[in-house]
């Protein structure tokens, strides 16, 4: 794909990220030209990530206090950190999630038949309330309060980012401490590798007592 694309959609990336998460509501205005885009990415995408790119996930994942037994890859792409996610916890069941059907297609071809994915607008998923007890979002916008419906009590929400504040879609930690407390997440911790940087928050495993 021609580079100058390429940095078009980095910038228009930076744009709707921003944009959707000051405003979800604005999110129709920016689906179907980011589904285009990934849509488009989709053949190329493999080449273009390498190890570099799950660094920090690969830290945090070491923090978790207990093995996950439901993960949830938000914005799985072509499928990297699902199968990471999947080799990682070989009992698990790990289920890769994105919006572009070309994506999705490209990561069943690429991953084991054990890993299920769907194609899926993370602003309305198709999973109930505290499905999943692990949900990883690698350079992916958050919809927070979908994430808040689908985590489990108990449960963990990972935010990496291949390259840390230059990666196209990056949400400051200070943002997401702020929208997951909201909600009842705590315990955070930022960790990096390189220039790869992550979130980890926790949820309690009972609503707090109001009384």
């Amino acid at each position: 794909m021609n580079e100058r694309l390429v940095a078009a959609g980095r910038r228009f990336a930076r744009v709707a990220t921003r944009a959707v998460v000051a405003n979800p509501r604005l999110w129709p205005l920016f689906r179907r030209l980011l589904r285009t885009q990934f849509d488009a990415l989709a053949s190329s995408w493999e080449g273009r990530r390498g190890p570099e790119s799950v660094a920090s996930l690969e830290i945090v994942l070491d923090r978790l206090a207990t093995e996950p037994r439901r993960i949830l890859d938000l914005g799985t792409g072509t499928g990297l950190a699902a199968r990471r996610l999947a080799q990682r916890y070989p009992g698990a069941q790990v289920v890769g999630v994105d919006l572009s059907p070309a994506m999705i297609e490209v990561a069943r071809r690429e991953s084991p038949s054990s890993i299920r994915f769907d194609v899926a607008d993370a602003s309305r998923l198709p999973y109930e309330n505290g499905a999943f007890d692990l949900v990883v979002l690698l350079n992916m916008i958050p919809f927070f309060d979908e994430l808040d419906r689908v985590t489990a009590r108990g449960g963990s929400v990972v935010f990496a980012w291949s390259n840390g504040p230059q990666t196209p879609i990056y949400v400051p930690s200070e943002t997401l401490r702020r929208e997951l407390g909201r909600r009842g997440f705590t315990a955070f911790e930022d960790l990096a590798s390189g220039t790869s940087t992550a979130l980890l928050a926790r949820r309690a495993s009972a609503p707090e007592s109001r009384g």
